[in-house]
């Protein structure tokens, strides 16, 4: 099989196609849209019902998060009611591709990519966390020497390490671009110089700052979401497009460094658009159902800041007991968030969550505040310490009145229901590390841009769901972004011998990695993904 001689990834991370073509036909990003007219362009597809978290793993390892085991940042610690960040003994068994490329002898430089840990045997140069969107490892490189110098050179990534910012005004999200454009420049110069001072087979690049850009300034973006304010924009510009230009010239100059020889990939492989959809209700429909009780008493239908800490009481006797009597809940809030800390961060025990197994069948397994897909796991009888749902029948009739209840819920306000779909990860997903996903996924409808607490007025950031049996529920949007995923993506691939034009072949993210490898003629081993063949016909 023919291979090409040398292959650049450049990610867009989460860039929405829809605004690629818009931008690309008027003349907005020239060299991306160089690029799509001699390349090939094809539709992508990110992990069908998960978000962001498991896109990465799923990208690198070319298996579905059943194979791997990602599907968030946090996740549910087996055998227990706790949640833990991830942290780099979650990937212990992972492989990422260019790992298998580096043991064929092909050398690589693998730059900040998401969820991916540190490849300290890498026959090239691996960049982790320099600048990247929720990190989970930390700054590091390989070689272990280079950290010093990259920092030295470049400096610390300019923008905030969470797309979680504080109430900003015009002026913080001006400021805030700046930085976003800044730090999209700087890993430009970084890259350049990395590629021409190392050898290499095979280098990827991640351009980060558009997630971030596409979380907190979509609604400079968006004319009809509730935060857009036309004064603000007419004064200082659609601050997302701003990211975009700038990426799109650091493309330019990188595709002229390596020149035409050079297979050169810019993709996206999932996208942004308007915050929607209905998952902050989730865990007030799942009590309302019956199906799940807090360990707290507190009532999940309680109307909150969604960022609101919570404060287990157990029981409430002996000394526990007696300090929740005697201690100011002021007082009682820090300490449990540091104790949560010192969990977390040192003993790596996790964060329990507030559920009482005796009385509760299902609870979320969020994928974030604001997110198109929620995750609900069973409390299902041999695999969850205090289980009481029985697996087999129980579990059927769970997901018949979880999909039913769930799909007769709507939007009070407009009348259109809330939930497009209700699924079993197991009709979509399948692998080795199943058990350890959600039971069921929720797909909130594509509706109206919500709104939050935190950026413009508060027009529609109060979120509202009814049905017959649930009743009305409501929850307060608390967080600050204004843009959430969405699963299509786009991929545009140039070099020698590849055939310009668009095709209508749907390229998955885990079809990635295999390709990638049969493009260097390395055989990749089992996987889930297939070889994007228009690619191959004409490498070499």
């Amino acid at each position: 099989m023919p291979t090409t001689r040398k292959i650049l990834v450049l990610a867009l991370d989460a860039a929405t196609p829809a605004l690629l073509e818009r931008w690309t036909a008027d003349g907005t990003l020239p060299n991306i849209a160089n690029a799509m007219a001699n390349g090939l362009v094809s539709p992508a597809m990110g992990v069908e019902g998960m978000e962001v978290g498991s896109t990465w793993p799923s990208f690198y390892t070319g298996l579905n998060p059943a194979g791997h085991g990602i599907c968030w940042s946090d996740r549910v610690i087996p055998g227990t009611y706790r949640q833990l960040r991830l942290n780099p003994r979650d990937f212990a068994g992972i492989t990422p591709f260019w790992e298998r490329l580096s043991d064929a002898g092909k050398r690589v430089i693998v730059l900040d990519i998401p969820f991916a840990p540190l490849a300290p045997r890498l026959n090239g140069v691996h960049v982790v966390e320099w600048g990247v969107h929720d990190g989970a490892f930390g700054y590091r490189t390989t070689p272990a020497s280079l950290a010093a110098s990259l920092r030295a050179r470049y400096g610390i990534h300019p923008p905030p390490t969470t797309c979680d910012t504080d109430r900003l005004d015009a002026a913080g999200h001006r400021e805030l671009r700046d930085k976003m454009v800044r730090g999209v420049e700087l890993r430009g110069q970084m890259t350049r110089d990395l590629l021409a001072t190392h050898e290499w087979d095979f280098a990827l690049q991640c351009f980060n700052e558009i997630h971030c850009s596409g979380h907190i300034f979509w609604h400079y973006h968006d004319p009809t979401h509730p935060a857009h304010d036309a004064a603000t924009v007419a004064r200082d510009g659609d601050l997302l497009r701003d990211v975009y230009i700038a990426t799109d010239r650091e493309i330019g100059a990188l595709m002229e460094q390596v020149g035409p020889d050079t297979t050169v990939i810019l993709m996206t492989l999932h996208s942004m658009e308007h915050t929607c959809g209905s998952s902050l209700l989730l865990p007030a429909m799942l009590e309302r159902l019956g199906v799940c009780a807090t360990a707290t008493g507190r009532s999940l239908a309680d109307v909150r800041p969604v960022d609101a800490p919570i404060v287990p009481v157990g029981k409430g006797r002996g000394l526990k007991g007696l300090a929740r009597t005697l201690v100011p809940e002021g007082i009682r809030l820090r300490l449990y968030a540091v104790r949560q800390w010192f969990n977390k961060q040192v003993l790596h025990t996790g964060e329990p969550i507030d559920i009482d197994p005796s009385r509760t069948k299902a609870f979320q397994m969020g994928f974030g505040a604001g997110s198109t897909y929620s995750g609900i796991r069973f409390n299902l009888k041999g695999r969850e310490p205090e289980g009481i749902v029985e697996p087999g029948e129980g579990e059927r009739e769970l997901t018949e009145l979880l999909q039913r209840e769930l799909l007769a819920t709507v939007n009070p306000e407009t009348g259109r229901p809330l939930v497009r779909r209700v699924v079993r990860t197991a009709d979509i997903h399948q692998g080795r590390l199943l058990h350890e996903l959600p039971d069921l996924l929720v797909e909130w409808e594509y509706d109206v841009g919500r709104g939050n607490t935190i950026v413009g007025n508060g027009e529609g950031s109060v979120w509202r769901g009814y049905s017959d049996r649930i009743g009305s529920v409501e929850h307060p949007n608390g967080g600050g972004r204004t843009g959430a995923h969405r699963l299509e993506g786009m991929i545009i691939t140039t070099g020698p011998g590849i055939e310009p034009g668009h095709s209508s072949r749907v390229v998955n993210c885990v079809d990635m990695a295999p390709t990638l490898m049969a493009m260097h003629g390395v055989a990749f081993g089992p996987n889930d993904g297939r070889v994007v063949e228009d690619w191959m016909t004409h490498a070499g």
